[in-house]
């Protein structure tokens, strides 16, 4: 109510007054009375949008008789208000009759500029606007006009003035043609208004409404009529040309410009008109698309208008990044031509007040003192004082009876909207951004913003530009006001979700197409496997021996490579496309190292890191194909050829994107070698300890697998089942390296850990079957030189054969765990091989008086590097923690004894060397002992375990073939040796 009572003083004073009003002469005041009028009329039109307005009034009288104990004063007033603008334009048009003068000159002072403004695109295009290089022999001229001001003003607001304007003093139609002119072109070029953020005024229908009741005015009816018909049908193709103009001269703009920023002195306008169009077009498509009776919907759907917003968006940037050469040219063009001009215009003047004078004196007195070493020293200019008093001076000037006549004095006028400008250029290039390319509209049309990214992102040649969409959410805080904080938090989580779903967004597309090379190139990798070379081996031995095989017409199979050789450079691959979408996208993805948007900043690049190492992760874990129901697995080293396969595509992307890949591959690889990644999920450590534990290791324990020493590898075993895997493949030394390769040292040691405790289970169990024998086994050990006795004691042992068998078991588990380490050995030796050879040489040389705390520390570090040790840390640790070559497997005890037997004496603390002393001494005697039998049941297999005994020996780091000779005759080591070798030749016979 307030605001309706000052505006109509204002008004009845400026009539009053007479002011005159020329938007080319006194710009600030002319724009001011202007944007007073439209925002008066918003207000109302508003207002009477409310439905709820009369109730709403009611309750706060309601609330103010409660609060102060008598009504509001102004409430019948306002009452009224409500009640007089129930159709506000009608009711203001009544209103503004006084005031019709005034308003009418001002929105006729348009004619020379609206026009200019409202041109098509083949009309920019023969006037080659806003380029640089038409005239190169005038690139290093300043971009001049009589009316700077006016070049780079909203098309939007004076469309708004013009059409609102010749509404409200609608009689200036009937006898003046230029306002008539205006009107119409107005009306032709859109179909509705922005009144406030998407709230819009559909301004055909409220136009007719309103003439359709006034006598005489069927000849406007008609107007509107036609130029409705004209916005439908050539308005959006209109509109869509100036787009495309628009798209490839900021193109121009932007790339002269970045590589020649001093032109931003002289061509500054240049810059600020072409952010000043693009921005009226991109606001008038955003506002028309969803309410327009679309007759051509192509021409409301821009799939390129995010290359626009980019352009709008770099010229911003030079603008920030070079300011300070800006100011240098400013500076030195005020202090040196234009306070020279001024000073002289000033002079010249016929009639000039004392009042008027002083300003203009103080005006070229602050130019004057302008110097380069302010720029340089980094000083903050503010021009605000000069500029308010220009404004008072245009207000002094532009009355009826002022002494100095601005009307008359048109030059003066023109060249102080100059020296305006230029001051602007100097202490207030942020706040000219905000005017001229000010793009916080978006944050109220989400779903529009949202289907532009969309369409963005769809079109491959478009991506390049995504960037431009969380760019835009850096505008959103300039459509708050200081006399609205609440919305504040709203507007601001509002741009930072925005920006954060379309960098997400472009990171997840950016992973998909990775995803996709990734694939092809591991496809591609995988066709250079040995496993595909048999059939091209087959074919040339058969081709050798003139065999003919396979059926006539078979199609020859390509040879890896054949997709490398183009007949034509036009023939575009998948893997072409995939490449250019990624490298369109990366750039984008590129472009800014980082934004702020509401005092939070974002990081394009390192949403790409996160989703590559998320997707990284799952897909290591996906190539292994481990498939729990029939327990299948991919091979070791096939799966790594996948992952270098995958490892050199992303390794590439660092020529895209300025990531640090190797970071992702540390986080990624090193989760890899523990039993859980950092989300919880399983990895390929603990996918191939499951399954050589409970597939490979459970087959060898059921007899369908064995191991053979002279191979290094496990075999299987003709059964009546045949296995779904080969043992061969999967534990030779090759795919054991492979193995070592991805799970690593840390992987490694789980696996050994989770073998050692399988073993810790075994020895449990064993130790169950001692305690069950052991009055039995001590006096053995007391009587291993009474043969007799040994042998009525022997007989009355329990469980024989399954001490034998999990000592069986315990072999097999070390033996394969003695691969694993070997592999581990021979990997870490290619990689880190001084590394490798100083624990090797420390581990070589530790005096055996070392303590055994510090030994175990010793042979902890050998054994995570591979080495073998006297005394395996591992087992220690899985023992510690109870604190209570043939068919059958049976070569493999010999490492089982020696190892169980100095990890169990290193935990108890006993003599390892002469507890295995006593162990062959016992184990000797009751060898001699069979040799002496004659019953065929006690002498079966006795010359294998003559051998098994020689292997024991043979094994231990602690027993010498000297200390065997002594109590066991090697006559019978070598009969034993001859005796299986003649039965391995007539089995196999």
């Amino acid at each position: 109510m307030e605001f309706k009572d000052h505006v109509c003083e204002l008004l009845n004073t400026i009539d009053v007054c007479q002011v005159f009003f020329d938007i080319t002469v006194n710009f600030d005041l002319t724009k001011n009375y202007l944007d007073l009028i439209i925002t008066y009329t918003t207000l109302m039109i508003l207002l009477s949008r409310i439905e709820e307005r009369k109730a709403i009034i009611g309750l706060y009288n309601y609330a103010h008789e409660m609060t102060h104990g008598a009504s509001d004063r102004e409430y019948p007033r306002l009452g009224q208000m409500i009640v007089d603008y129930e159709n506000p334009l009608k009711k203001m048009m009544e209103e503004f009759v006084p005031h019709s003068k005034s308003l009418s000159d001002a929105l006729i002072s348009l004619q020379m500029v609206y026009p200019r403004r409202n041109l098509s695109a083949d009309q920019w295009r023969n006037a080659q606007l806003l380029s640089l290089i038409s005239a190169p022999s005038t690139m290093l001229n300043p971009a001049q006009s009589d009316t700077m001001p006016c070049e780079y003003l909203s098309l939007d607001a004076m469309e708004k003035w013009i059409i609102f304007g010749f509404i409200l003093c609608h009689g200036i139609l009937n006898t003046d043609a230029t306002a008539l002119n205006l009107w119409k072109l107005a009306l032709q070029s859109s179909s509705c208004l922005s009144l406030f953020r998407d709230e819009v005024f559909h301004i055909h229908k409220a136009a007719e409404d309103l003439f359709v009741n006034i006598r005489g005015y069927n000849k406007r009816i008609n107007d509107i009529r036609e130029c409705k018909e004209a916005a439908v049908s050539h308005a959006g193709s209109m509109h869509r040309e100036r787009r495309k103009f628009l798209r490839s001269a900021l193109k121009e703009l932007a790339t002269v410009l970045s590589d020649q920023p001093g032109l931003l002195g002289p061509k500054a306008l240049f810059v600020f008109m072409a952010l000043s169009f693009a921005r009226d077009e991109i606001i008038w498509l955003l506002r028309h698309a969803d309410n327009m009776p679309k007759k051509s919907a192509d021409d409301f759907i821009d799939k390129h208008i995010a290359e626009l917003i980019f352009y709008m968006e770099e010229l911003r940037a030079h603008v920030r990044k070079y300011g300070p050469v800006m100011q240098r040219y400013y500076v030195q063009y005020l202090s040196g031509f234009d306070a020279v001009v001024l000073n002289e215009l000033v002079q010249n003047l016929s009639v000039c007040p004392e009042d008027e004078s002083i300003i203009m004196s103080s005006f070229v007195n602050t130019m004057t003192s302008l110097s380069v070493k302010q720029v340089e020293d980094g000083e903050v200019f503010d021009f605000r004082g000069m500029r308010l008093d220009w404004f008072r001076l245009q207000a002094y000037t532009s009355v009826s009876k002022a002494s100095l006549g601005l009307a008359d004095h048109r030059e003066l006028g023109k060249m102080m909207n100059t020296i305006i400008f230029h001051t602007k250029m100097v202490d207030s290039l942020v706040e000219m951004l905000v005017e001229t390319s000010d793009l916080s509209i978006f944050c109220f049309y989400s779903r529009a913003f949202e289907k532009m990214f969309q369409q963005c992102l769809e079109l491959p040649s478009q991506s390049r530009y995504s960037i431009a969409f969380p760019l835009l959410c850096t505008h959103f805080m300039s459509c708050t006001h200081e006399l609205c904080p609440e919305e504040r938090h709203h507007i601001g989580d509002r741009s930072l979700s925005l920006c954060n779903m379309f960098l997400d967004e472009m990171a997840k597309q950016a992973r998909n197409l990775i995803t996709d090379i990734c694939t092809e190139q591991c496809t591609l990798s995988d066709q250079l496997l040995p496993k595909h070379c048999a059939k091209t081996i087959s074919q040339a031995v058969n081709k050798k021996s003139k065999k003919q095989t396979g059926k006539k017409g078979e199609p020859e199979r390509e040879k890896p490579g054949v997709e490398s050789m183009r007949k034509n450079r036009l023939v575009v691959t998948n893997l072409d496309k995939l490449h250019t979408a990624l490298s369109e996208l990366c750039f984008s993805i590129n472009y800014v190292p980082n934004m702020v948007v509401w005092e939070h900043t974002f990081t394009p690049r390192e949403y790409l890191t996160s989703h590559l190492e998320i997707r990284f992760t799952k897909s290591i874990v996906g190539m292994t194909m481990y498939n729990q129901a029939t327990q299948e697995i991919a091979k070791p080293s096939e799966l790594l050829t996948s992952v270098r396969a995958y490892m050199t595509v992303l390794q590439s992307i660092e020529n895209y994107v300025q990531i640090d890949i190797t970071r992702v591959f540390n986080n990624v690889l090193l989760q890899q070698t523990q039993h859980l990644d950092s989300h919880g999920e399983p990895t390929i450590t603990s996918l191939y300890t499951n399954w050589y534990l409970e597939t490979l290791l459970r087959q060898v324990s059921n007899g369908h697998i064995a191991y053979f020493p002279a191979m290094k590898a496990f075999v299987n075993l003709p059964t009546e089942n045949e296995l779904t895997f080969n043992a061969e493949e999967y534990s030779d030394i090759s795919e054991m390296r492979s193995l070592s390769e991805l799970l690593g040292p840390y992987g490694m040691k789980f696996l050994s850990e989770s073998l050692m405790w399988h073993i810790s289970s075994q020895v449990a169990e064993l130790k169950k079957l001692v305690v069950e024998n052991v009055d039995v086994l001590t006096q053995m050990r007391t009587s291993f030189d009474k043969p007799d006795q040994m042998a009525a004691l022997f007989k009355r042992l329990s469980s024989v054969d399954s001490v034998l068998k999990r000592m069986t078991i315990i072999g097999v588990i070390l033996s394969f765990r003695s691969l694993a380490q070997e592999a581990l050995r021979d990997v870490l030796s290619y990689h880190i091989p001084f590394l490798v050879s100083s624990i090797e040489d420390f581990k070589d040389h530790i005096p055996r008086e070392t303590d055994m705390k510090v030994a175990m520390n010793v042979y902890e570090l050998s054994s995570a590097a591979g080495l073998p040790c006297e005394i395996d840390p591992a087992l220690v640790v899985a023992l510690s923690s109870q604190k209570s070559g043939h068919c059958n497997n049976i070569h493999c005890l010999a490492k089982a004894i020696n190892q169980i037997a100095a990890a169990l004496f290193t935990i108890h603390k006993g003599s390892i060397e002469d507890r295995l002393k006593e162990f062959l001494a016992l184990a000797s005697s009751s060898l001699l002992k069979i040799g002496q039998e004659t019953d065929k049941t006690t002498t079966r297999n006795r010359e294998s375990v003559y051998l098994l005994l020689d292997m024991i020996v043979q094994e231990s780091p602690f027993l010498t073939m000297d200390l065997l000779e002594s109590c066991f005759p090697y006559v019978l080591l070598r009969n034993a040796y001859h005796a299986v070798y003649k039965q391995s030749v007539t089995s196999s016979a």
